[in-house]
């Protein structure tokens, strides 16, 4: 009954905020983030502790900590069949550029805010290992998070949008190896013998992934898709399920966290259409509505915002800045240097900053690891919001006079709403040339 009654709260309370917040002005992503927050400690335990610890007590919730893992192997699976590889492709020097700011500089200023926040708070975990995460946590931009705000604000066919999203996906994938490295050598505990071994392990699996079971998947999909046309018959639903859970065994086995190989798994069939079409139509509502509300949730539950005192919240403060001031400050500078104009370097810098989901799966990694302590965990969550939740306010903002501006106006997201600049042109619903 009490994980019958968690699940009816998560997944009511996911779909209430998510249309609150489409209402007050921000993607229903980010509503959806924020039902996490609610249930957890930060608000319903503040204000109702006694109902809280009833419902999501520890030992009610291990089920809720399986189920949110399982989850994210679906999610991370889905994730990786919807990455649009076509934008690692694109070697325009904005786009080059704008990629390699949005890793590099947030990375190197994330070495020396791990350290300071290390001592800082005088933490008791491996140093090395703790600031390599906080490096990693601040070069993340969330293409999944991104991409459905780019798609509620209709700028998808847009050059700008396509070059923040091929710029985020190079970064993603830069990140996740990144992400699968640091966690190696955590594991293992900085050991060189165990990191070579790992290593070597990490790299069989993505040469046996890219050139053995790659080719092997592009037959069975030919021959799954062939037996019913458009939808995926459910004898060969549940192989893919089979197959992508083995390979997150198969990371997991080498060392490495199982969301990775379900990722990988979903990235070698990226390019079938009509698989992916198909798996879209067949699963993608059901891990969307269900399964992420509960992956929020259960982070929801490790965060405690309403704990953080004066300290922890002036150290927030600082990460939230060295975090914008890395993604935002350097890919709006590397995107001015690529040829666009200010205005429009800025629209990139803001669309770069959404971080989100993968920024959460980055500090779950972390927490499990044992790496991130809960009081940091916290803090950083603040800063995934903060950043995530300032995207669409301040791209609205940054638009007016760019190419965005009447793909904008027309969107679903501005139906019933005033234009950003104040024209007649929404209101009629006619672009503007």
């Amino acid at each position: 009954m009490t994980i019958i009654i968690q699940l009816i709260l998560i997944v009511g309370c996911a779909k209430a905020t998510g249309l609150l917040f489409r209402r007050l002005g921000q993607p229903q992503v980010c509503g959806e983030i924020a039902a996490g927050i609610i249930l957890g400690p930060s608000l319903f335990g503040a204000l109702w502790p006694h109902a809280q610890r009833m419902v999501f007590s520890p030992s009610a919730s291990d089920h809720l900590t399986v189920l949110s893992e399982v989850g994210l192997i679906f999610i991370m699976f889905i994730i990786g069949l919807e990455f649009d590889f076509s934008h690692l492709a694109t070697s325009t020097r904005a786009v080059f550029l704008v990629s390699t700011a949005g890793i590099l500089v947030p990375f190197l200023l994330g070495v020396p805010l791990g350290r300071w926040i290390y001592f800082q708070m005088g933490l008791n975990v491996n140093k090395v290992g703790f600031t390599l995460f906080v490096a990693t946590a601040l070069s993340m931009t969330a293409v999944p998070v991104l991409g459905r705000i780019v798609v509620e604000f209709n700028l998808g066919k847009s050059r700008l949008a396509a070059l923040a999203i091929g710029a985020a996906a190079m970064d993603d994938a830069v990140g996740w190896l990144l992400l699968a490295l640091v966690s190696d050598l955590v594991v293992a505990r900085f050991q060189p013998t165990r990191i070579l071994v790992s290593a070597a392990g990490v790299a069989i699996y993505l040469l046996a992934m890219i050139f053995l079971v790659r080719p092997l998947l592009k037959r069975w999909t030919h021959w799954a898709m062939s037996k019913s046309g458009h939808e995926l018959p459910p004898a060969a639903l549940a192989q893919l399920i089979i197959m992508f859970f083995a390979s997150a065994a198969v990371t997991s086995a080498i060392g490495i966290f199982p969301v990775f190989g379900a990722f990988v798994m979903g990235a070698v069939l990226h390019d079938q259409k009509a698989l992916c079409e198909a798996v879209g139509r067949q699963m993608r509502d059901f891990v969307t509505v269900f399964f992420l509300p509960v992956f929020f949730t259960f982070t929801g539950l490790r965060t405690d915002i309403s704990s953080l005192d004066g300290k922890a919240g002036l150290l927030a403060g600082v990460v939230i800045l060295v975090a914008a001031t890395g993604k935002f400050g350097g890919c709006s500078v590397a995107a001015r240097l690529g040829g666009l104009s200010w205005r429009e370097s800025f629209s990139i810098g803001a669309m770069m900053n959404t971080r989100g989901l993968v920024d959460l799966v980055v500090l779950n990694t972390g927490y499990d690891l044992g790496i991130i302590p809960k009081p940091v965990f916290s803090i950083f969550v603040v800063m995934v919001l903060f950043s995530t939740y300032m995207t669409a306010p301040a791209l609205r903002r940054l638009i007016r006079g760019t190419e965005l501006q009447a793909q904008f106006e027309v969107s679903t997201f501005m139906e019933g709403r005033a234009s950003p600049a104040g024209g007649e042109a929404a209101q009629r619903g006619t672009v503007v040339a």
